[in-house]
């Protein structure tokens, strides 16, 4: 009788060890990174010169993240952190600011770190609200706003002042970010993103990005179309969430120039070269009309902003490569630095 009860204890506490064993194993299972206390870290660190290369554990998303810096001028010294973020392709690609511009090499001399996120193709930079079959898990409003920061201020020793540049659907997530946690970013830059979401060509323009051309589903965003999330989103219903905040904001007409058409047939991935320049000027152009939607409720609110509305240019990363050095001195006051 005892033997028999006792084996039963043994039993209970061998199903109670394996079941725990399950629940660790699946917590972590394709993250590649154990984090028994479930806290945000830099899990690693490789040094390339001037630029460091950062492994971000999130707990939101369950996954490392790359984020890579450039670090300022004088590395013995104190320095904000500039945020670049780049558009539907999210670093992943050569279509990047590091690949695209020469606004990291004309940064070489300023005294700040560049924070270049490497990641989440597709997802707006937002919380979704369910896991996406295609794009996966995407909680990058909670790291952004919440994991992100703390870490970078000690790892890189920096000021603990933040901004923040996004281009095209970047350019909708800055707008975004910097309503979910004002006073996090001081200064924000957005170019050519579409600011509004919620209404029915802001959506649609959304769904374009994200499910023609990355393979998700807006639904997993958001929700249907009637969800109250797309308006809780909706940077221009919330501007008044921006009051506060420096900010820059631009973009293009859509009219094009012989030499967008020379870049579209030579440089341009995807359909022949004039097919790829009429996707550049139509796109550009809404964004220029949802961009102008953004002043009028700025304006209406009482709220200040530098914008740089320019009478040509399509959806193209020469145009933001120029407007970037337009949008520095307001960038360099938010964080403290001189205008040059």
């Amino acid at each position: 009788m005892k033997r028999s009860v006792l084996n039963r204890v043994n039993l209970r506490r061998t199903m109670v060890a394996a079941l725990a064993a399950m629940v660790s194993v699946t917590a972590f299972a394709g993250t590649g990174v154990a984090e028994p206390d479930k806290t945000p870290a830099v899990t690693s660190v490789v040094k390339d010169g001037r630029t460091w290369h950062l492994k971000v554990y999130s707990v939101a998303m369950g996954s490392e993240i790359t984020v890579d810096v450039q670090r300022p001028v004088d590395e013995s010294k104190p320095a904000p952190n500039l945020y670049l973020l780049s558009g539907l392709d999210a670093g992943l690609s050569s279509a990047s600011w590091k690949d695209q511009t020469s606004v990291l090499q004309w940064l070489t001399d300023k005294q700040v770190n560049v924070i270049q996120p490497i990641g989440g193709k597709g997802s707006y930079y937002t919380d979704w609200i369910k896991p996406d079959p295609k794009l996966g898990v995407n909680k990058w409003k909670t790291f952004f706003t919440e994991e992100l920061p703390p870490l970078l201020d000690k790892t890189l020793q920096s000021t603990g002042l933040n901004s923040l540049a996004g281009v095209s659907t970047s350019g909708t997530s800055v707008l975004q970010l910097a309503e979910a946690k004002p006073g996090l970013w001081k200064g924000v830059a957005a170019y050519s993103g579409c600011a509004q979401i919620a209404d029915p060509v802001g959506r649609q323009y959304l769904k374009l990005a994200t499910e023609t051309w990355a393979g998700g589903n807006v639904d997993n965003m958001y929700g249907p179309a009637d969800s109250p999330m797309w308006a809780a989103n909706d940077p221009v219903i919330n501007a008044e969430k921006l009051r506060g905040t420096e900010l820059f904001i631009s973009s293009g007409s859509g009219l094009p120039v012989p030499a967008d058409l020379q870049w579209y047939q030579e440089d341009s991935p995807g359909f022949d070269g004039l097919t790829n320049l009429g996707v550049g000027s139509v796109i550009e152009a809404a964004v220029n009309a949802c961009t102008h939607n953004l002043k009028n409720k700025l304006d209406s609110l009482n709220i200040p902003a530098a914008y740089d509305f320019y009478p040509i240019g399509t959806h193209r990363w020469s145009y933001w490569d120029d407007t970037f050095r337009g949008s520095w001195p307001m960038l360099a006051k938010s964080m403290g630095l001189p205008a040059k």
